[in-house]
């Protein structure tokens, strides 16, 4: 069996790191998580040098981190690094679609299966599924558009930015995310790539409004003053 799946690591070798891609972004996997090497070689069968070229891939694209005393592990930005990872979004997604022509009926219908998929996943309460496709919405939108060297930007920036959602606990309703994803593709429909670009800026807007700096970036000074001022 380790052999085979040896193989098919040899075959696709970025199997290992596609699928800490997919969990991150369904939210299976959260921020600072421990990724063993030997736990890893485990699960997908493969030896410990796979695992450390995939992982260290995860780390280029800022995924991953590795330390002396932790080893691998999955990201925790800072503040600072969540507010450049939007704005850096920002600039991508809102510039793709002011540059575009015109979307055909075919990158139309594209989108809109995709946002029904979004639809269906929250209709069901399937969290991980709702996570995974209100993420990679926006990947989708660059691949249906022809870009597939901004959709391969995307799809790290988009699981740092589901990464940051569960570390700062957004507070971004998937209704709310899902109807401005339909917004985005009315207005592509209609040939207005300008007014798109708009609705994409304010919807990268709400993301960002509705992180909760504060829960993680602020709970040492939060500890400090409620000690401090505890009146013993």
């Amino acid at each position: 069996m380790r052999d085979e799946a040896e193989k098919d690591a040899h075959k696709n070798p970025h199997l290992i790191e596609d699928r800490i891609i997919h969990a991150a972004l369904s939210g299976r996997i959260a921020p600072g998580e421990r990724l063993g090497e030997k736990e890893l070689s485990e699960i997908f069968g493969v030896s410990r040098t796979l695992v450390r070229e995939a992982m260290m891939r995860l780390q280029a694209r800022g995924i991953v981190e590795v330390s002396a005393r932790r080893g691998w592990f999955v990201i925790e930005p800072s503040v600072e690094e969540a507010r450049h990872t939007i704005d850096a979004r920002r600039a991508l997604e809102v510039g793709m679609l002011v540059t575009l022509d015109r979307a055909s009926p075919g990158m139309i219908r594209a989108l809109r299966d995709h946002v029904r998929a979004e639809q269906k996943a929250i209709a069901s309460g399937d969290r991980a599924e709702r996570s995974y496709l209100l993420g990679h919405f926006h990947v989708c939108l660059a691949e249906t558009l022809g870009n597939p060297v901004l959709a391969s930007l995307l799809q790290d920036l988009t699981t740092r930015t589901v990464l940051i959602a569960a570390l700062y606990q957004s507070s971004h309703d998937a209704h709310e995310s899902c109807g401005e994803h339909g917004g985005i593709i009315d207005a592509l429909e209609k040939g207005n790539s300008t007014e798109a670009a708009r609705l994409m800026d304010v919807h990268l807007r709400h993301v960002e409004k509705a992180l909760n700096y504060r829960s993680a970036a602020s709970r040492l000074d939060h500890l400090k003053a409620a000690l401090q001022g505890s009146g013993t």
